[in-house]
């Protein structure tokens, strides 16, 4: 995320306008939306946007109803009124994107004077931190509510789980709503170009993964799987904003490239004791689009590629930067070397100095011996 310059008086519509403005611009948007819900006409309209679609209800009897008054459970599954929920939200993220911005990491900031590159950098750990942050927080007490860590054959017994509580719909829904936000994201704060392919990599690479559990109703899984991803990369984006406040301040780091590790081990062996076991000795085989049943070998392998192709990318990533970290330590003390002997000659050099007058010729012990 790059620096953005405030002008004062950019033209009305203009590439600066938008850009400086473009919070209270999303935040007229949104509100349109929302007094769409006070006027009977719209407010049908205005609540696909606003309220969660596709809802479920069970009676007490087993027998279920959608769209029905007599109301026993609630329940949601996922369909196409889904994209607009997203949208809305998304429109939510980019005001929540401004307000961090505004309110505290600018703040920040101009406190701690940093360069360009690493003003870039915190910014982008400062927003991801209270994203994750959030997340962790959210998606846990969706575990221990839903009961989902007492065994892992929830995961995956009762597969297709096509009906899921509110909790688990809206979390799936701010979920993408925040990543497809950030691809505005990249215009609104002036990403640099070297920097847009990187950008668009993960962010797709977790539009992917998301949309993909919660499509083929995998939602369990992927809960369980974000909460352990986001908490090791909250570890790691709150150590470099840490980092940046006190280079010498460098031990998080270490310990989040041990649950780096372990992290990719436990996200490995989760999704293959699931897909590759789970579902495979599953009664239900074969897919089934009226069900939501999406358990076939070919899909069960090709999900198995994915998650595995991606933690080989992020292991190389990862190696990667601890070899740039270890470069560049080796670097600095390559630069201490020289210096270090650069004063002990100074210092055996004045002692030399320090000699020679007092042995030379005008010296107290000379002119004794010449007298002698």
């Amino acid at each position: 995320m790059g620096i953005r310059k405030k002008n004062k008086n950019p033209p009305i519509l203009s590439h600066d306008f938008v850009i400086q403005n473009h919070a209270d611009i999303v935040s007229c948007i949104a509100l349109l939306f929302v007094l769409g819900l006070l006027f009977e006409v719209t407010s049908h309209m205005a609540g696909l946007f606003i309220t969660v679609q596709h809802n479920v209800t069970i009676s007490t009897n087993g027998e279920f109803y959608e769209g029905g008054e007599e109301l026993a459970v609630n329940y949601f599954h996922h369909g196409p009124k889904d994209m607009a929920t997203v949208f809305f939200y998304m429109l939510i993220a980019i005001i929540f994107h401004a307000v961090i911005q505004e309110c505290l990491l600018d703040k920040i900031n101009r406190k701690m004077h940093l360069s360009k590159i690493k003003h870039t950098k915190f910014d982008e750990s400062g927003q991801l931190s209270a994203f994750y942050l959030l997340s962790c927080g959210w998606g846990t007490s969706i575990l221990l509510s839903e009961n989902l860590l007492s065994s892992p054959v929830n995961l995956w017994e009762g597969y297709p789980h096509t009906l899921m509580p509110f909790q688990i719909k809206f979390f799936y829904i701010w979920q993408l709503a925040y990543w497809l936000h950030a691809l505005p994201e990249l215009y609104f704060q002036k990403t640099k170009n070297e920097d847009i392919p990187r950008q668009l990599v993960y962010i797709g690479l977790y539009i992917v993964h998301i949309a993909g559990a919660y499509i083929l109703n995998l939602n369990r899984l992927g809960l369980v799987l974000m909460v352990l991803h986001y908490f090791v990369e909250l570890l790691f984006h709150v150590s470099r904003l840490i980092y940046f406040s006190n280079e010498n301040r460098q031990s998080g780091f270490t310990v989040w490239a041990v649950l780096f590790v372990i992290g990719r081990l436990l996200t490995l062996s989760l999704s293959v004791l699931t897909v590759g076991f789970g579902l495979a000795g599953a009664e239900r085989q074969g897919p089934d689009l009226t069900t939501g049943n999406f358990n076939a070998p070919l899909i069960r392998v090709t999900v198995l590629a994915g998650i595995c192709v991606t933690q080989a990318f992020m292991v190389w990533k990862f190696i990667n930067f601890q070899l740039r970290r270890w470069r560049e330590s080796q670097q600095q003390l390559r630069k201490a070397a020289p210096s270090k002997s650069r004063t002990r000659r100074d210092r055996g050099g004045a002692n030399g100095i320090n000699g020679t007058l007092a042995n030379g010729p005008d010296s107290p012990r000379t002119r004794k011996e010449k007298s002698s």
